[in-house]
């Protein structure tokens, strides 16, 4: 990246990179929240050589993992009552996420956390 003068790192993280959880374990937010700041600190140290880093932070993915997951009805409910909009997030809402940052139309966007959670972390 540095030798084409540009490029833009996406990094995964969670809205538990965000805040706190009260049903995710401390261990996977502090890892979450460590990737936060890493990618904070590339977009600061690299932007002189024209590149870009950001994190997207997903809350509850509708994945067939999380199908499994919602067998159990209280837990599906618990999930989605904390959803402002309803729903859980889709692969495709991620995906666009990360393609958005990918693009020149996101050329002035560094260091940012982007949620991709229907206003989870608004709260």
């Amino acid at each position: 990246m540095r030798s084409q003068k540009g490029g833009s790192i996406i990094n995964m993280s969670s809205i538990c990179g965000l805040v706190g959880h009260k049903f995710t374990p401390e261990a996977y937010t502090a890892s979450k929240g460590a990737v936060t700041l890493f990618t904070k600190s590339v977009a600061s140290r690299c932007a002189h050589d024209g590149i870009r880093a950001n994190s997207i932070h997903p809350s509850t993915v509708d994945t067939p993992f999380v199908q499994k997951m919602f067998k159990d009805p209280k837990k599906k409910r618990e999930r989605l009552d904390e959803v402002p909009l309803g729903r859980l997030a889709t692969i495709e809402d991620v995906a666009n996420t990360a393609l958005f940052l990918a693009t020149d139309e996101a050329s002035f966007i560094n260091g940012a956390s982007v949620p991709v959670d229907g206003g989870l972390t608004a709260y």
